[in-house]
C-alpha cells in the first residue's frame, strides 16, 4: 500500500497510478531530472490539469534523505511563490524494489533556467519588466522561507533550474532537497547533514562561507539569490568561462559598475532598447532611465552576493528597492502597463 507523509485528506496515490499518468515513466514524459531523481509530467483521469512526479533514484547516495528533507520542508508550508506539493508515495515497485516521489503541481512555462540561457528557442525570451517581476517573486519566496514560517526553512540550492514558472509567468521556487529546518539556535533535521562534507549546493551559486564551514544560514540563500539577478541582468552564468583566476560574476558586475559599463547587460535587453528606439528618441530622459534601472537590478545583485555574509543586503530590503526599480520602469512607460 502506497503512504503519504502529508496531512490526512491530501490526494493519495499509488505507484501504479503514477505509472500509468506518467505512461510508465516514458523519456517523451521526462520533463527534468537532477542529483536525487527525474520529474516527469502525468495526467490523472481524474484531474484536469497534468501533475510534476519526481522520481527519487533511491541508488544515488542521499535520494532518500532528500526525500524526507523535502517532505519536512514542504509539509506546512504555501506560498504563492512556492512550487504547491500535492502529494507524497513511498511504495514499492513491480520489481519489489522501494519507491518514492514527490508529486507537485506542473509549471507550463518551465524553469527560469531555459528562459536565460536556451537562445535556439526564440521564443523564449524575457523582457526586463519580466525579470523585474520574477525578481521580486523570488525574493518573496525567500522572505516567507526565512521570516513567516514558524519554523525557518533555508532552501541550500537556489539556482535558475529550480525557479519554475507558471501559465502568468509568476515565478516558483522549487526543489528543496537539500532544505534545512532551523530552530533559533540550530537545524533540527540532524545534526550529520550541517557538516561541510554534506553540504553541496551547486558550483557558482554555493555562499563562500560554506566551503569553509557546515554552518547554514539565510544568508547563504541570500548569497545565491544575488547571484541570480547578475546572471538575469547579464545573461551570464557564474560558471561562465570568462570568470577564473579570481573573476567572478559578482566582482565583473561590481568592476563595470564603478567603471560605468554597458557592455555588462545580456545582449538581448540592449537590443530590445534599439528594437525600440523610435519610441525613446522622442522621450530624451526615457533611455536613460531604463539604463538607470538596469543598473538598479545589478546594484542589488552585487549588494545580495557580496563574500562577506554579514554584509549581505537582507531580503527585505531587496525586495523594497526591487518595488522602487519596478516603479521607476513603469514611469518611463516603455513597457506599457504592467505585465501582470
Amino acid at each position: 500500500m502506497p503512504s503519504s507523509l502529508f496531512d490526512n485528506g491530501c490526494l493519495r496515490l499509488s505507484y501504479k497510478q503514477l505509472l500509468e499518468c506518467t505512461h510508465g515513466f516514458a523519456s517523451a514524459n521526462l520533463i527534468g531530472t537532477g542529483s536525487f531523481g527525474s520529474v516527469y509530467k502525468g495526467v490523472l483521469y481524474q484531474h484536469e490539469k497534468p501533475l510534476a512526479v519526481k522520481v527519487l533514484n533511491l541508488r544515488n547516495h542521499g535520494a532518500a534523505r532528500s526525500f524526507i528533507a523535502e517532505c519536512e520542508a514542504l509539509r506546512k508550508i504555501r506560498h504563492r511563490n512556492l512550487l504547491k506539493i500535492i502529494t507524497s508515495c513511498s511504495s514499492i515497485d513491480y520489481q519489489g524494489n522501494e519507491f518514492k516521489a514527490l508529486v507537485f503541481e506542473f509549471m507550463p512555462n518551465g524553469s527560469l533556467e531555459s528562459w536565460l540561457h536556451e537562445q535556439h528557442d526564440q521564443s523564449r525570451y524575457l523582457n526586463f519588466a519580466q525579470r523585474l517581476d520574477i525578481a521580486i517573486d523570488m525574493a518573496n519566496a525567500i522572505d516567507y522561507l526565512h521570516h513567516g514560517c514558524e519554523t525557518m526553512v533555508v532552501h541550500c540550492d537556489l539556482k535558475p533550474s529550480n525557479v519554475l514558472l507558471d501559465d502568468d509567468m509568476v515565478a516558483h521556487v522549487a526543489d528543496f532537497g537539500m532544505a534545512k529546518l532551523l530552530s533559533t539556535v540550530t537545524s533540527n533535521i540532524g545534526s550529520d547533514q550541517t557538516s561541510s562534507s554534506v553540504i553541496k549546493g551547486t558550483i557558482g551559486y554555493v555562499a563562500p562561507e560554506y566551503g569553509m564551514s557546515g554552518s547554514v544560514s539565510p544568508e547563504g540563500d541570500i548569497y545565491s539569490y544575488g547571484i541570480m539577478l547578475l546572471e538575469m541582468i547579464t545573461g551570464r552564468r557564474p560558471t561562465c568561462d570568462l570568470f577564473h583566476d579570481g573573476l567572478s560574476l559578482h566582482n565583473f558586475c561590481k568592476m563595470a559598475l564603478q567603471e560605468g559599463l554597458k557592455e555588462i547587460f545580456d545582449v538581448r535587453l540592449v537590443e530590445e532598447i534599439g528594437v525600440n528606439w523610435k519610441r525613446i528618441r522622442n522621450k530624451p530622459n526615457m533611455e536613460a532611465e531604463i539604463w538607470e534601472c538596469f543598473v538598479s537590478f545589478t546594484k542589488i545583485g552585487v549588494a545580495c552576493s557580496t563574500e562577506v555574509a554579514t554584509d549581505r543586503l537582507r531580503i527585505r530590503d531587496a525586495i523594497i528597492e526591487l518595488h522602487a526599480t519596478k516603479a521607476r520602469l513603469l514611469r518611463t512607460g516603455f513597457y506599457g502597463r504592467d505585465n501582470r
